[in-house]
């Protein structure tokens, strides 16, 4: 990012973290910045596939639960009486998101 601003002609100063990019202090801590935002952003990601690794070798299903097949039949049935989805949500007490994986869910909202 900083390369960027230097192309344009422009230099980056923060009044409250007291950097400066216009002098080679400013420029170093500057980087040093970015560099400690990289490593977190990897050490994050380590953590959070090593839990997502842990869960599955515990036999633990990921994602989002499923309805039921009872509550997916229902949901085709009201669907193709026309009635819309956030109503058909209401009706059987399942998120407007369940209705719309169910059912296609490519069209738009309506109400019936």
């Amino acid at each position: 990012m900083l390369g960027e601003l230097h192309a344009r002609g422009a230099d980056l100063y923060l009044h409250q973290q007291a950097l400066d990019t216009t002098t080679p202090p400013g420029r170093a801590m500057f980087q040093m910045m970015g560099v400690f935002a990289e490593y977190e952003r990897a050490m994050i990601r380590e953590r959070v596939n090593a839990g997502l690794a842990r869960a599955k070798a515990e036999g633990k299903k990921l994602g989002r639960p499923t309805v039921g097949a009872e509550t997916e039949v229902r949901i085709r049935e009201l669907r193709a009486q026309g009635m819309g989805m956030l109503k058909v949500a209401k009706t059987l007490g399942v998120g407007v998101s369940a209705v719309q994986r169910v059912a296609g869910g490519g069209e738009a909202q309506k109400e019936a």
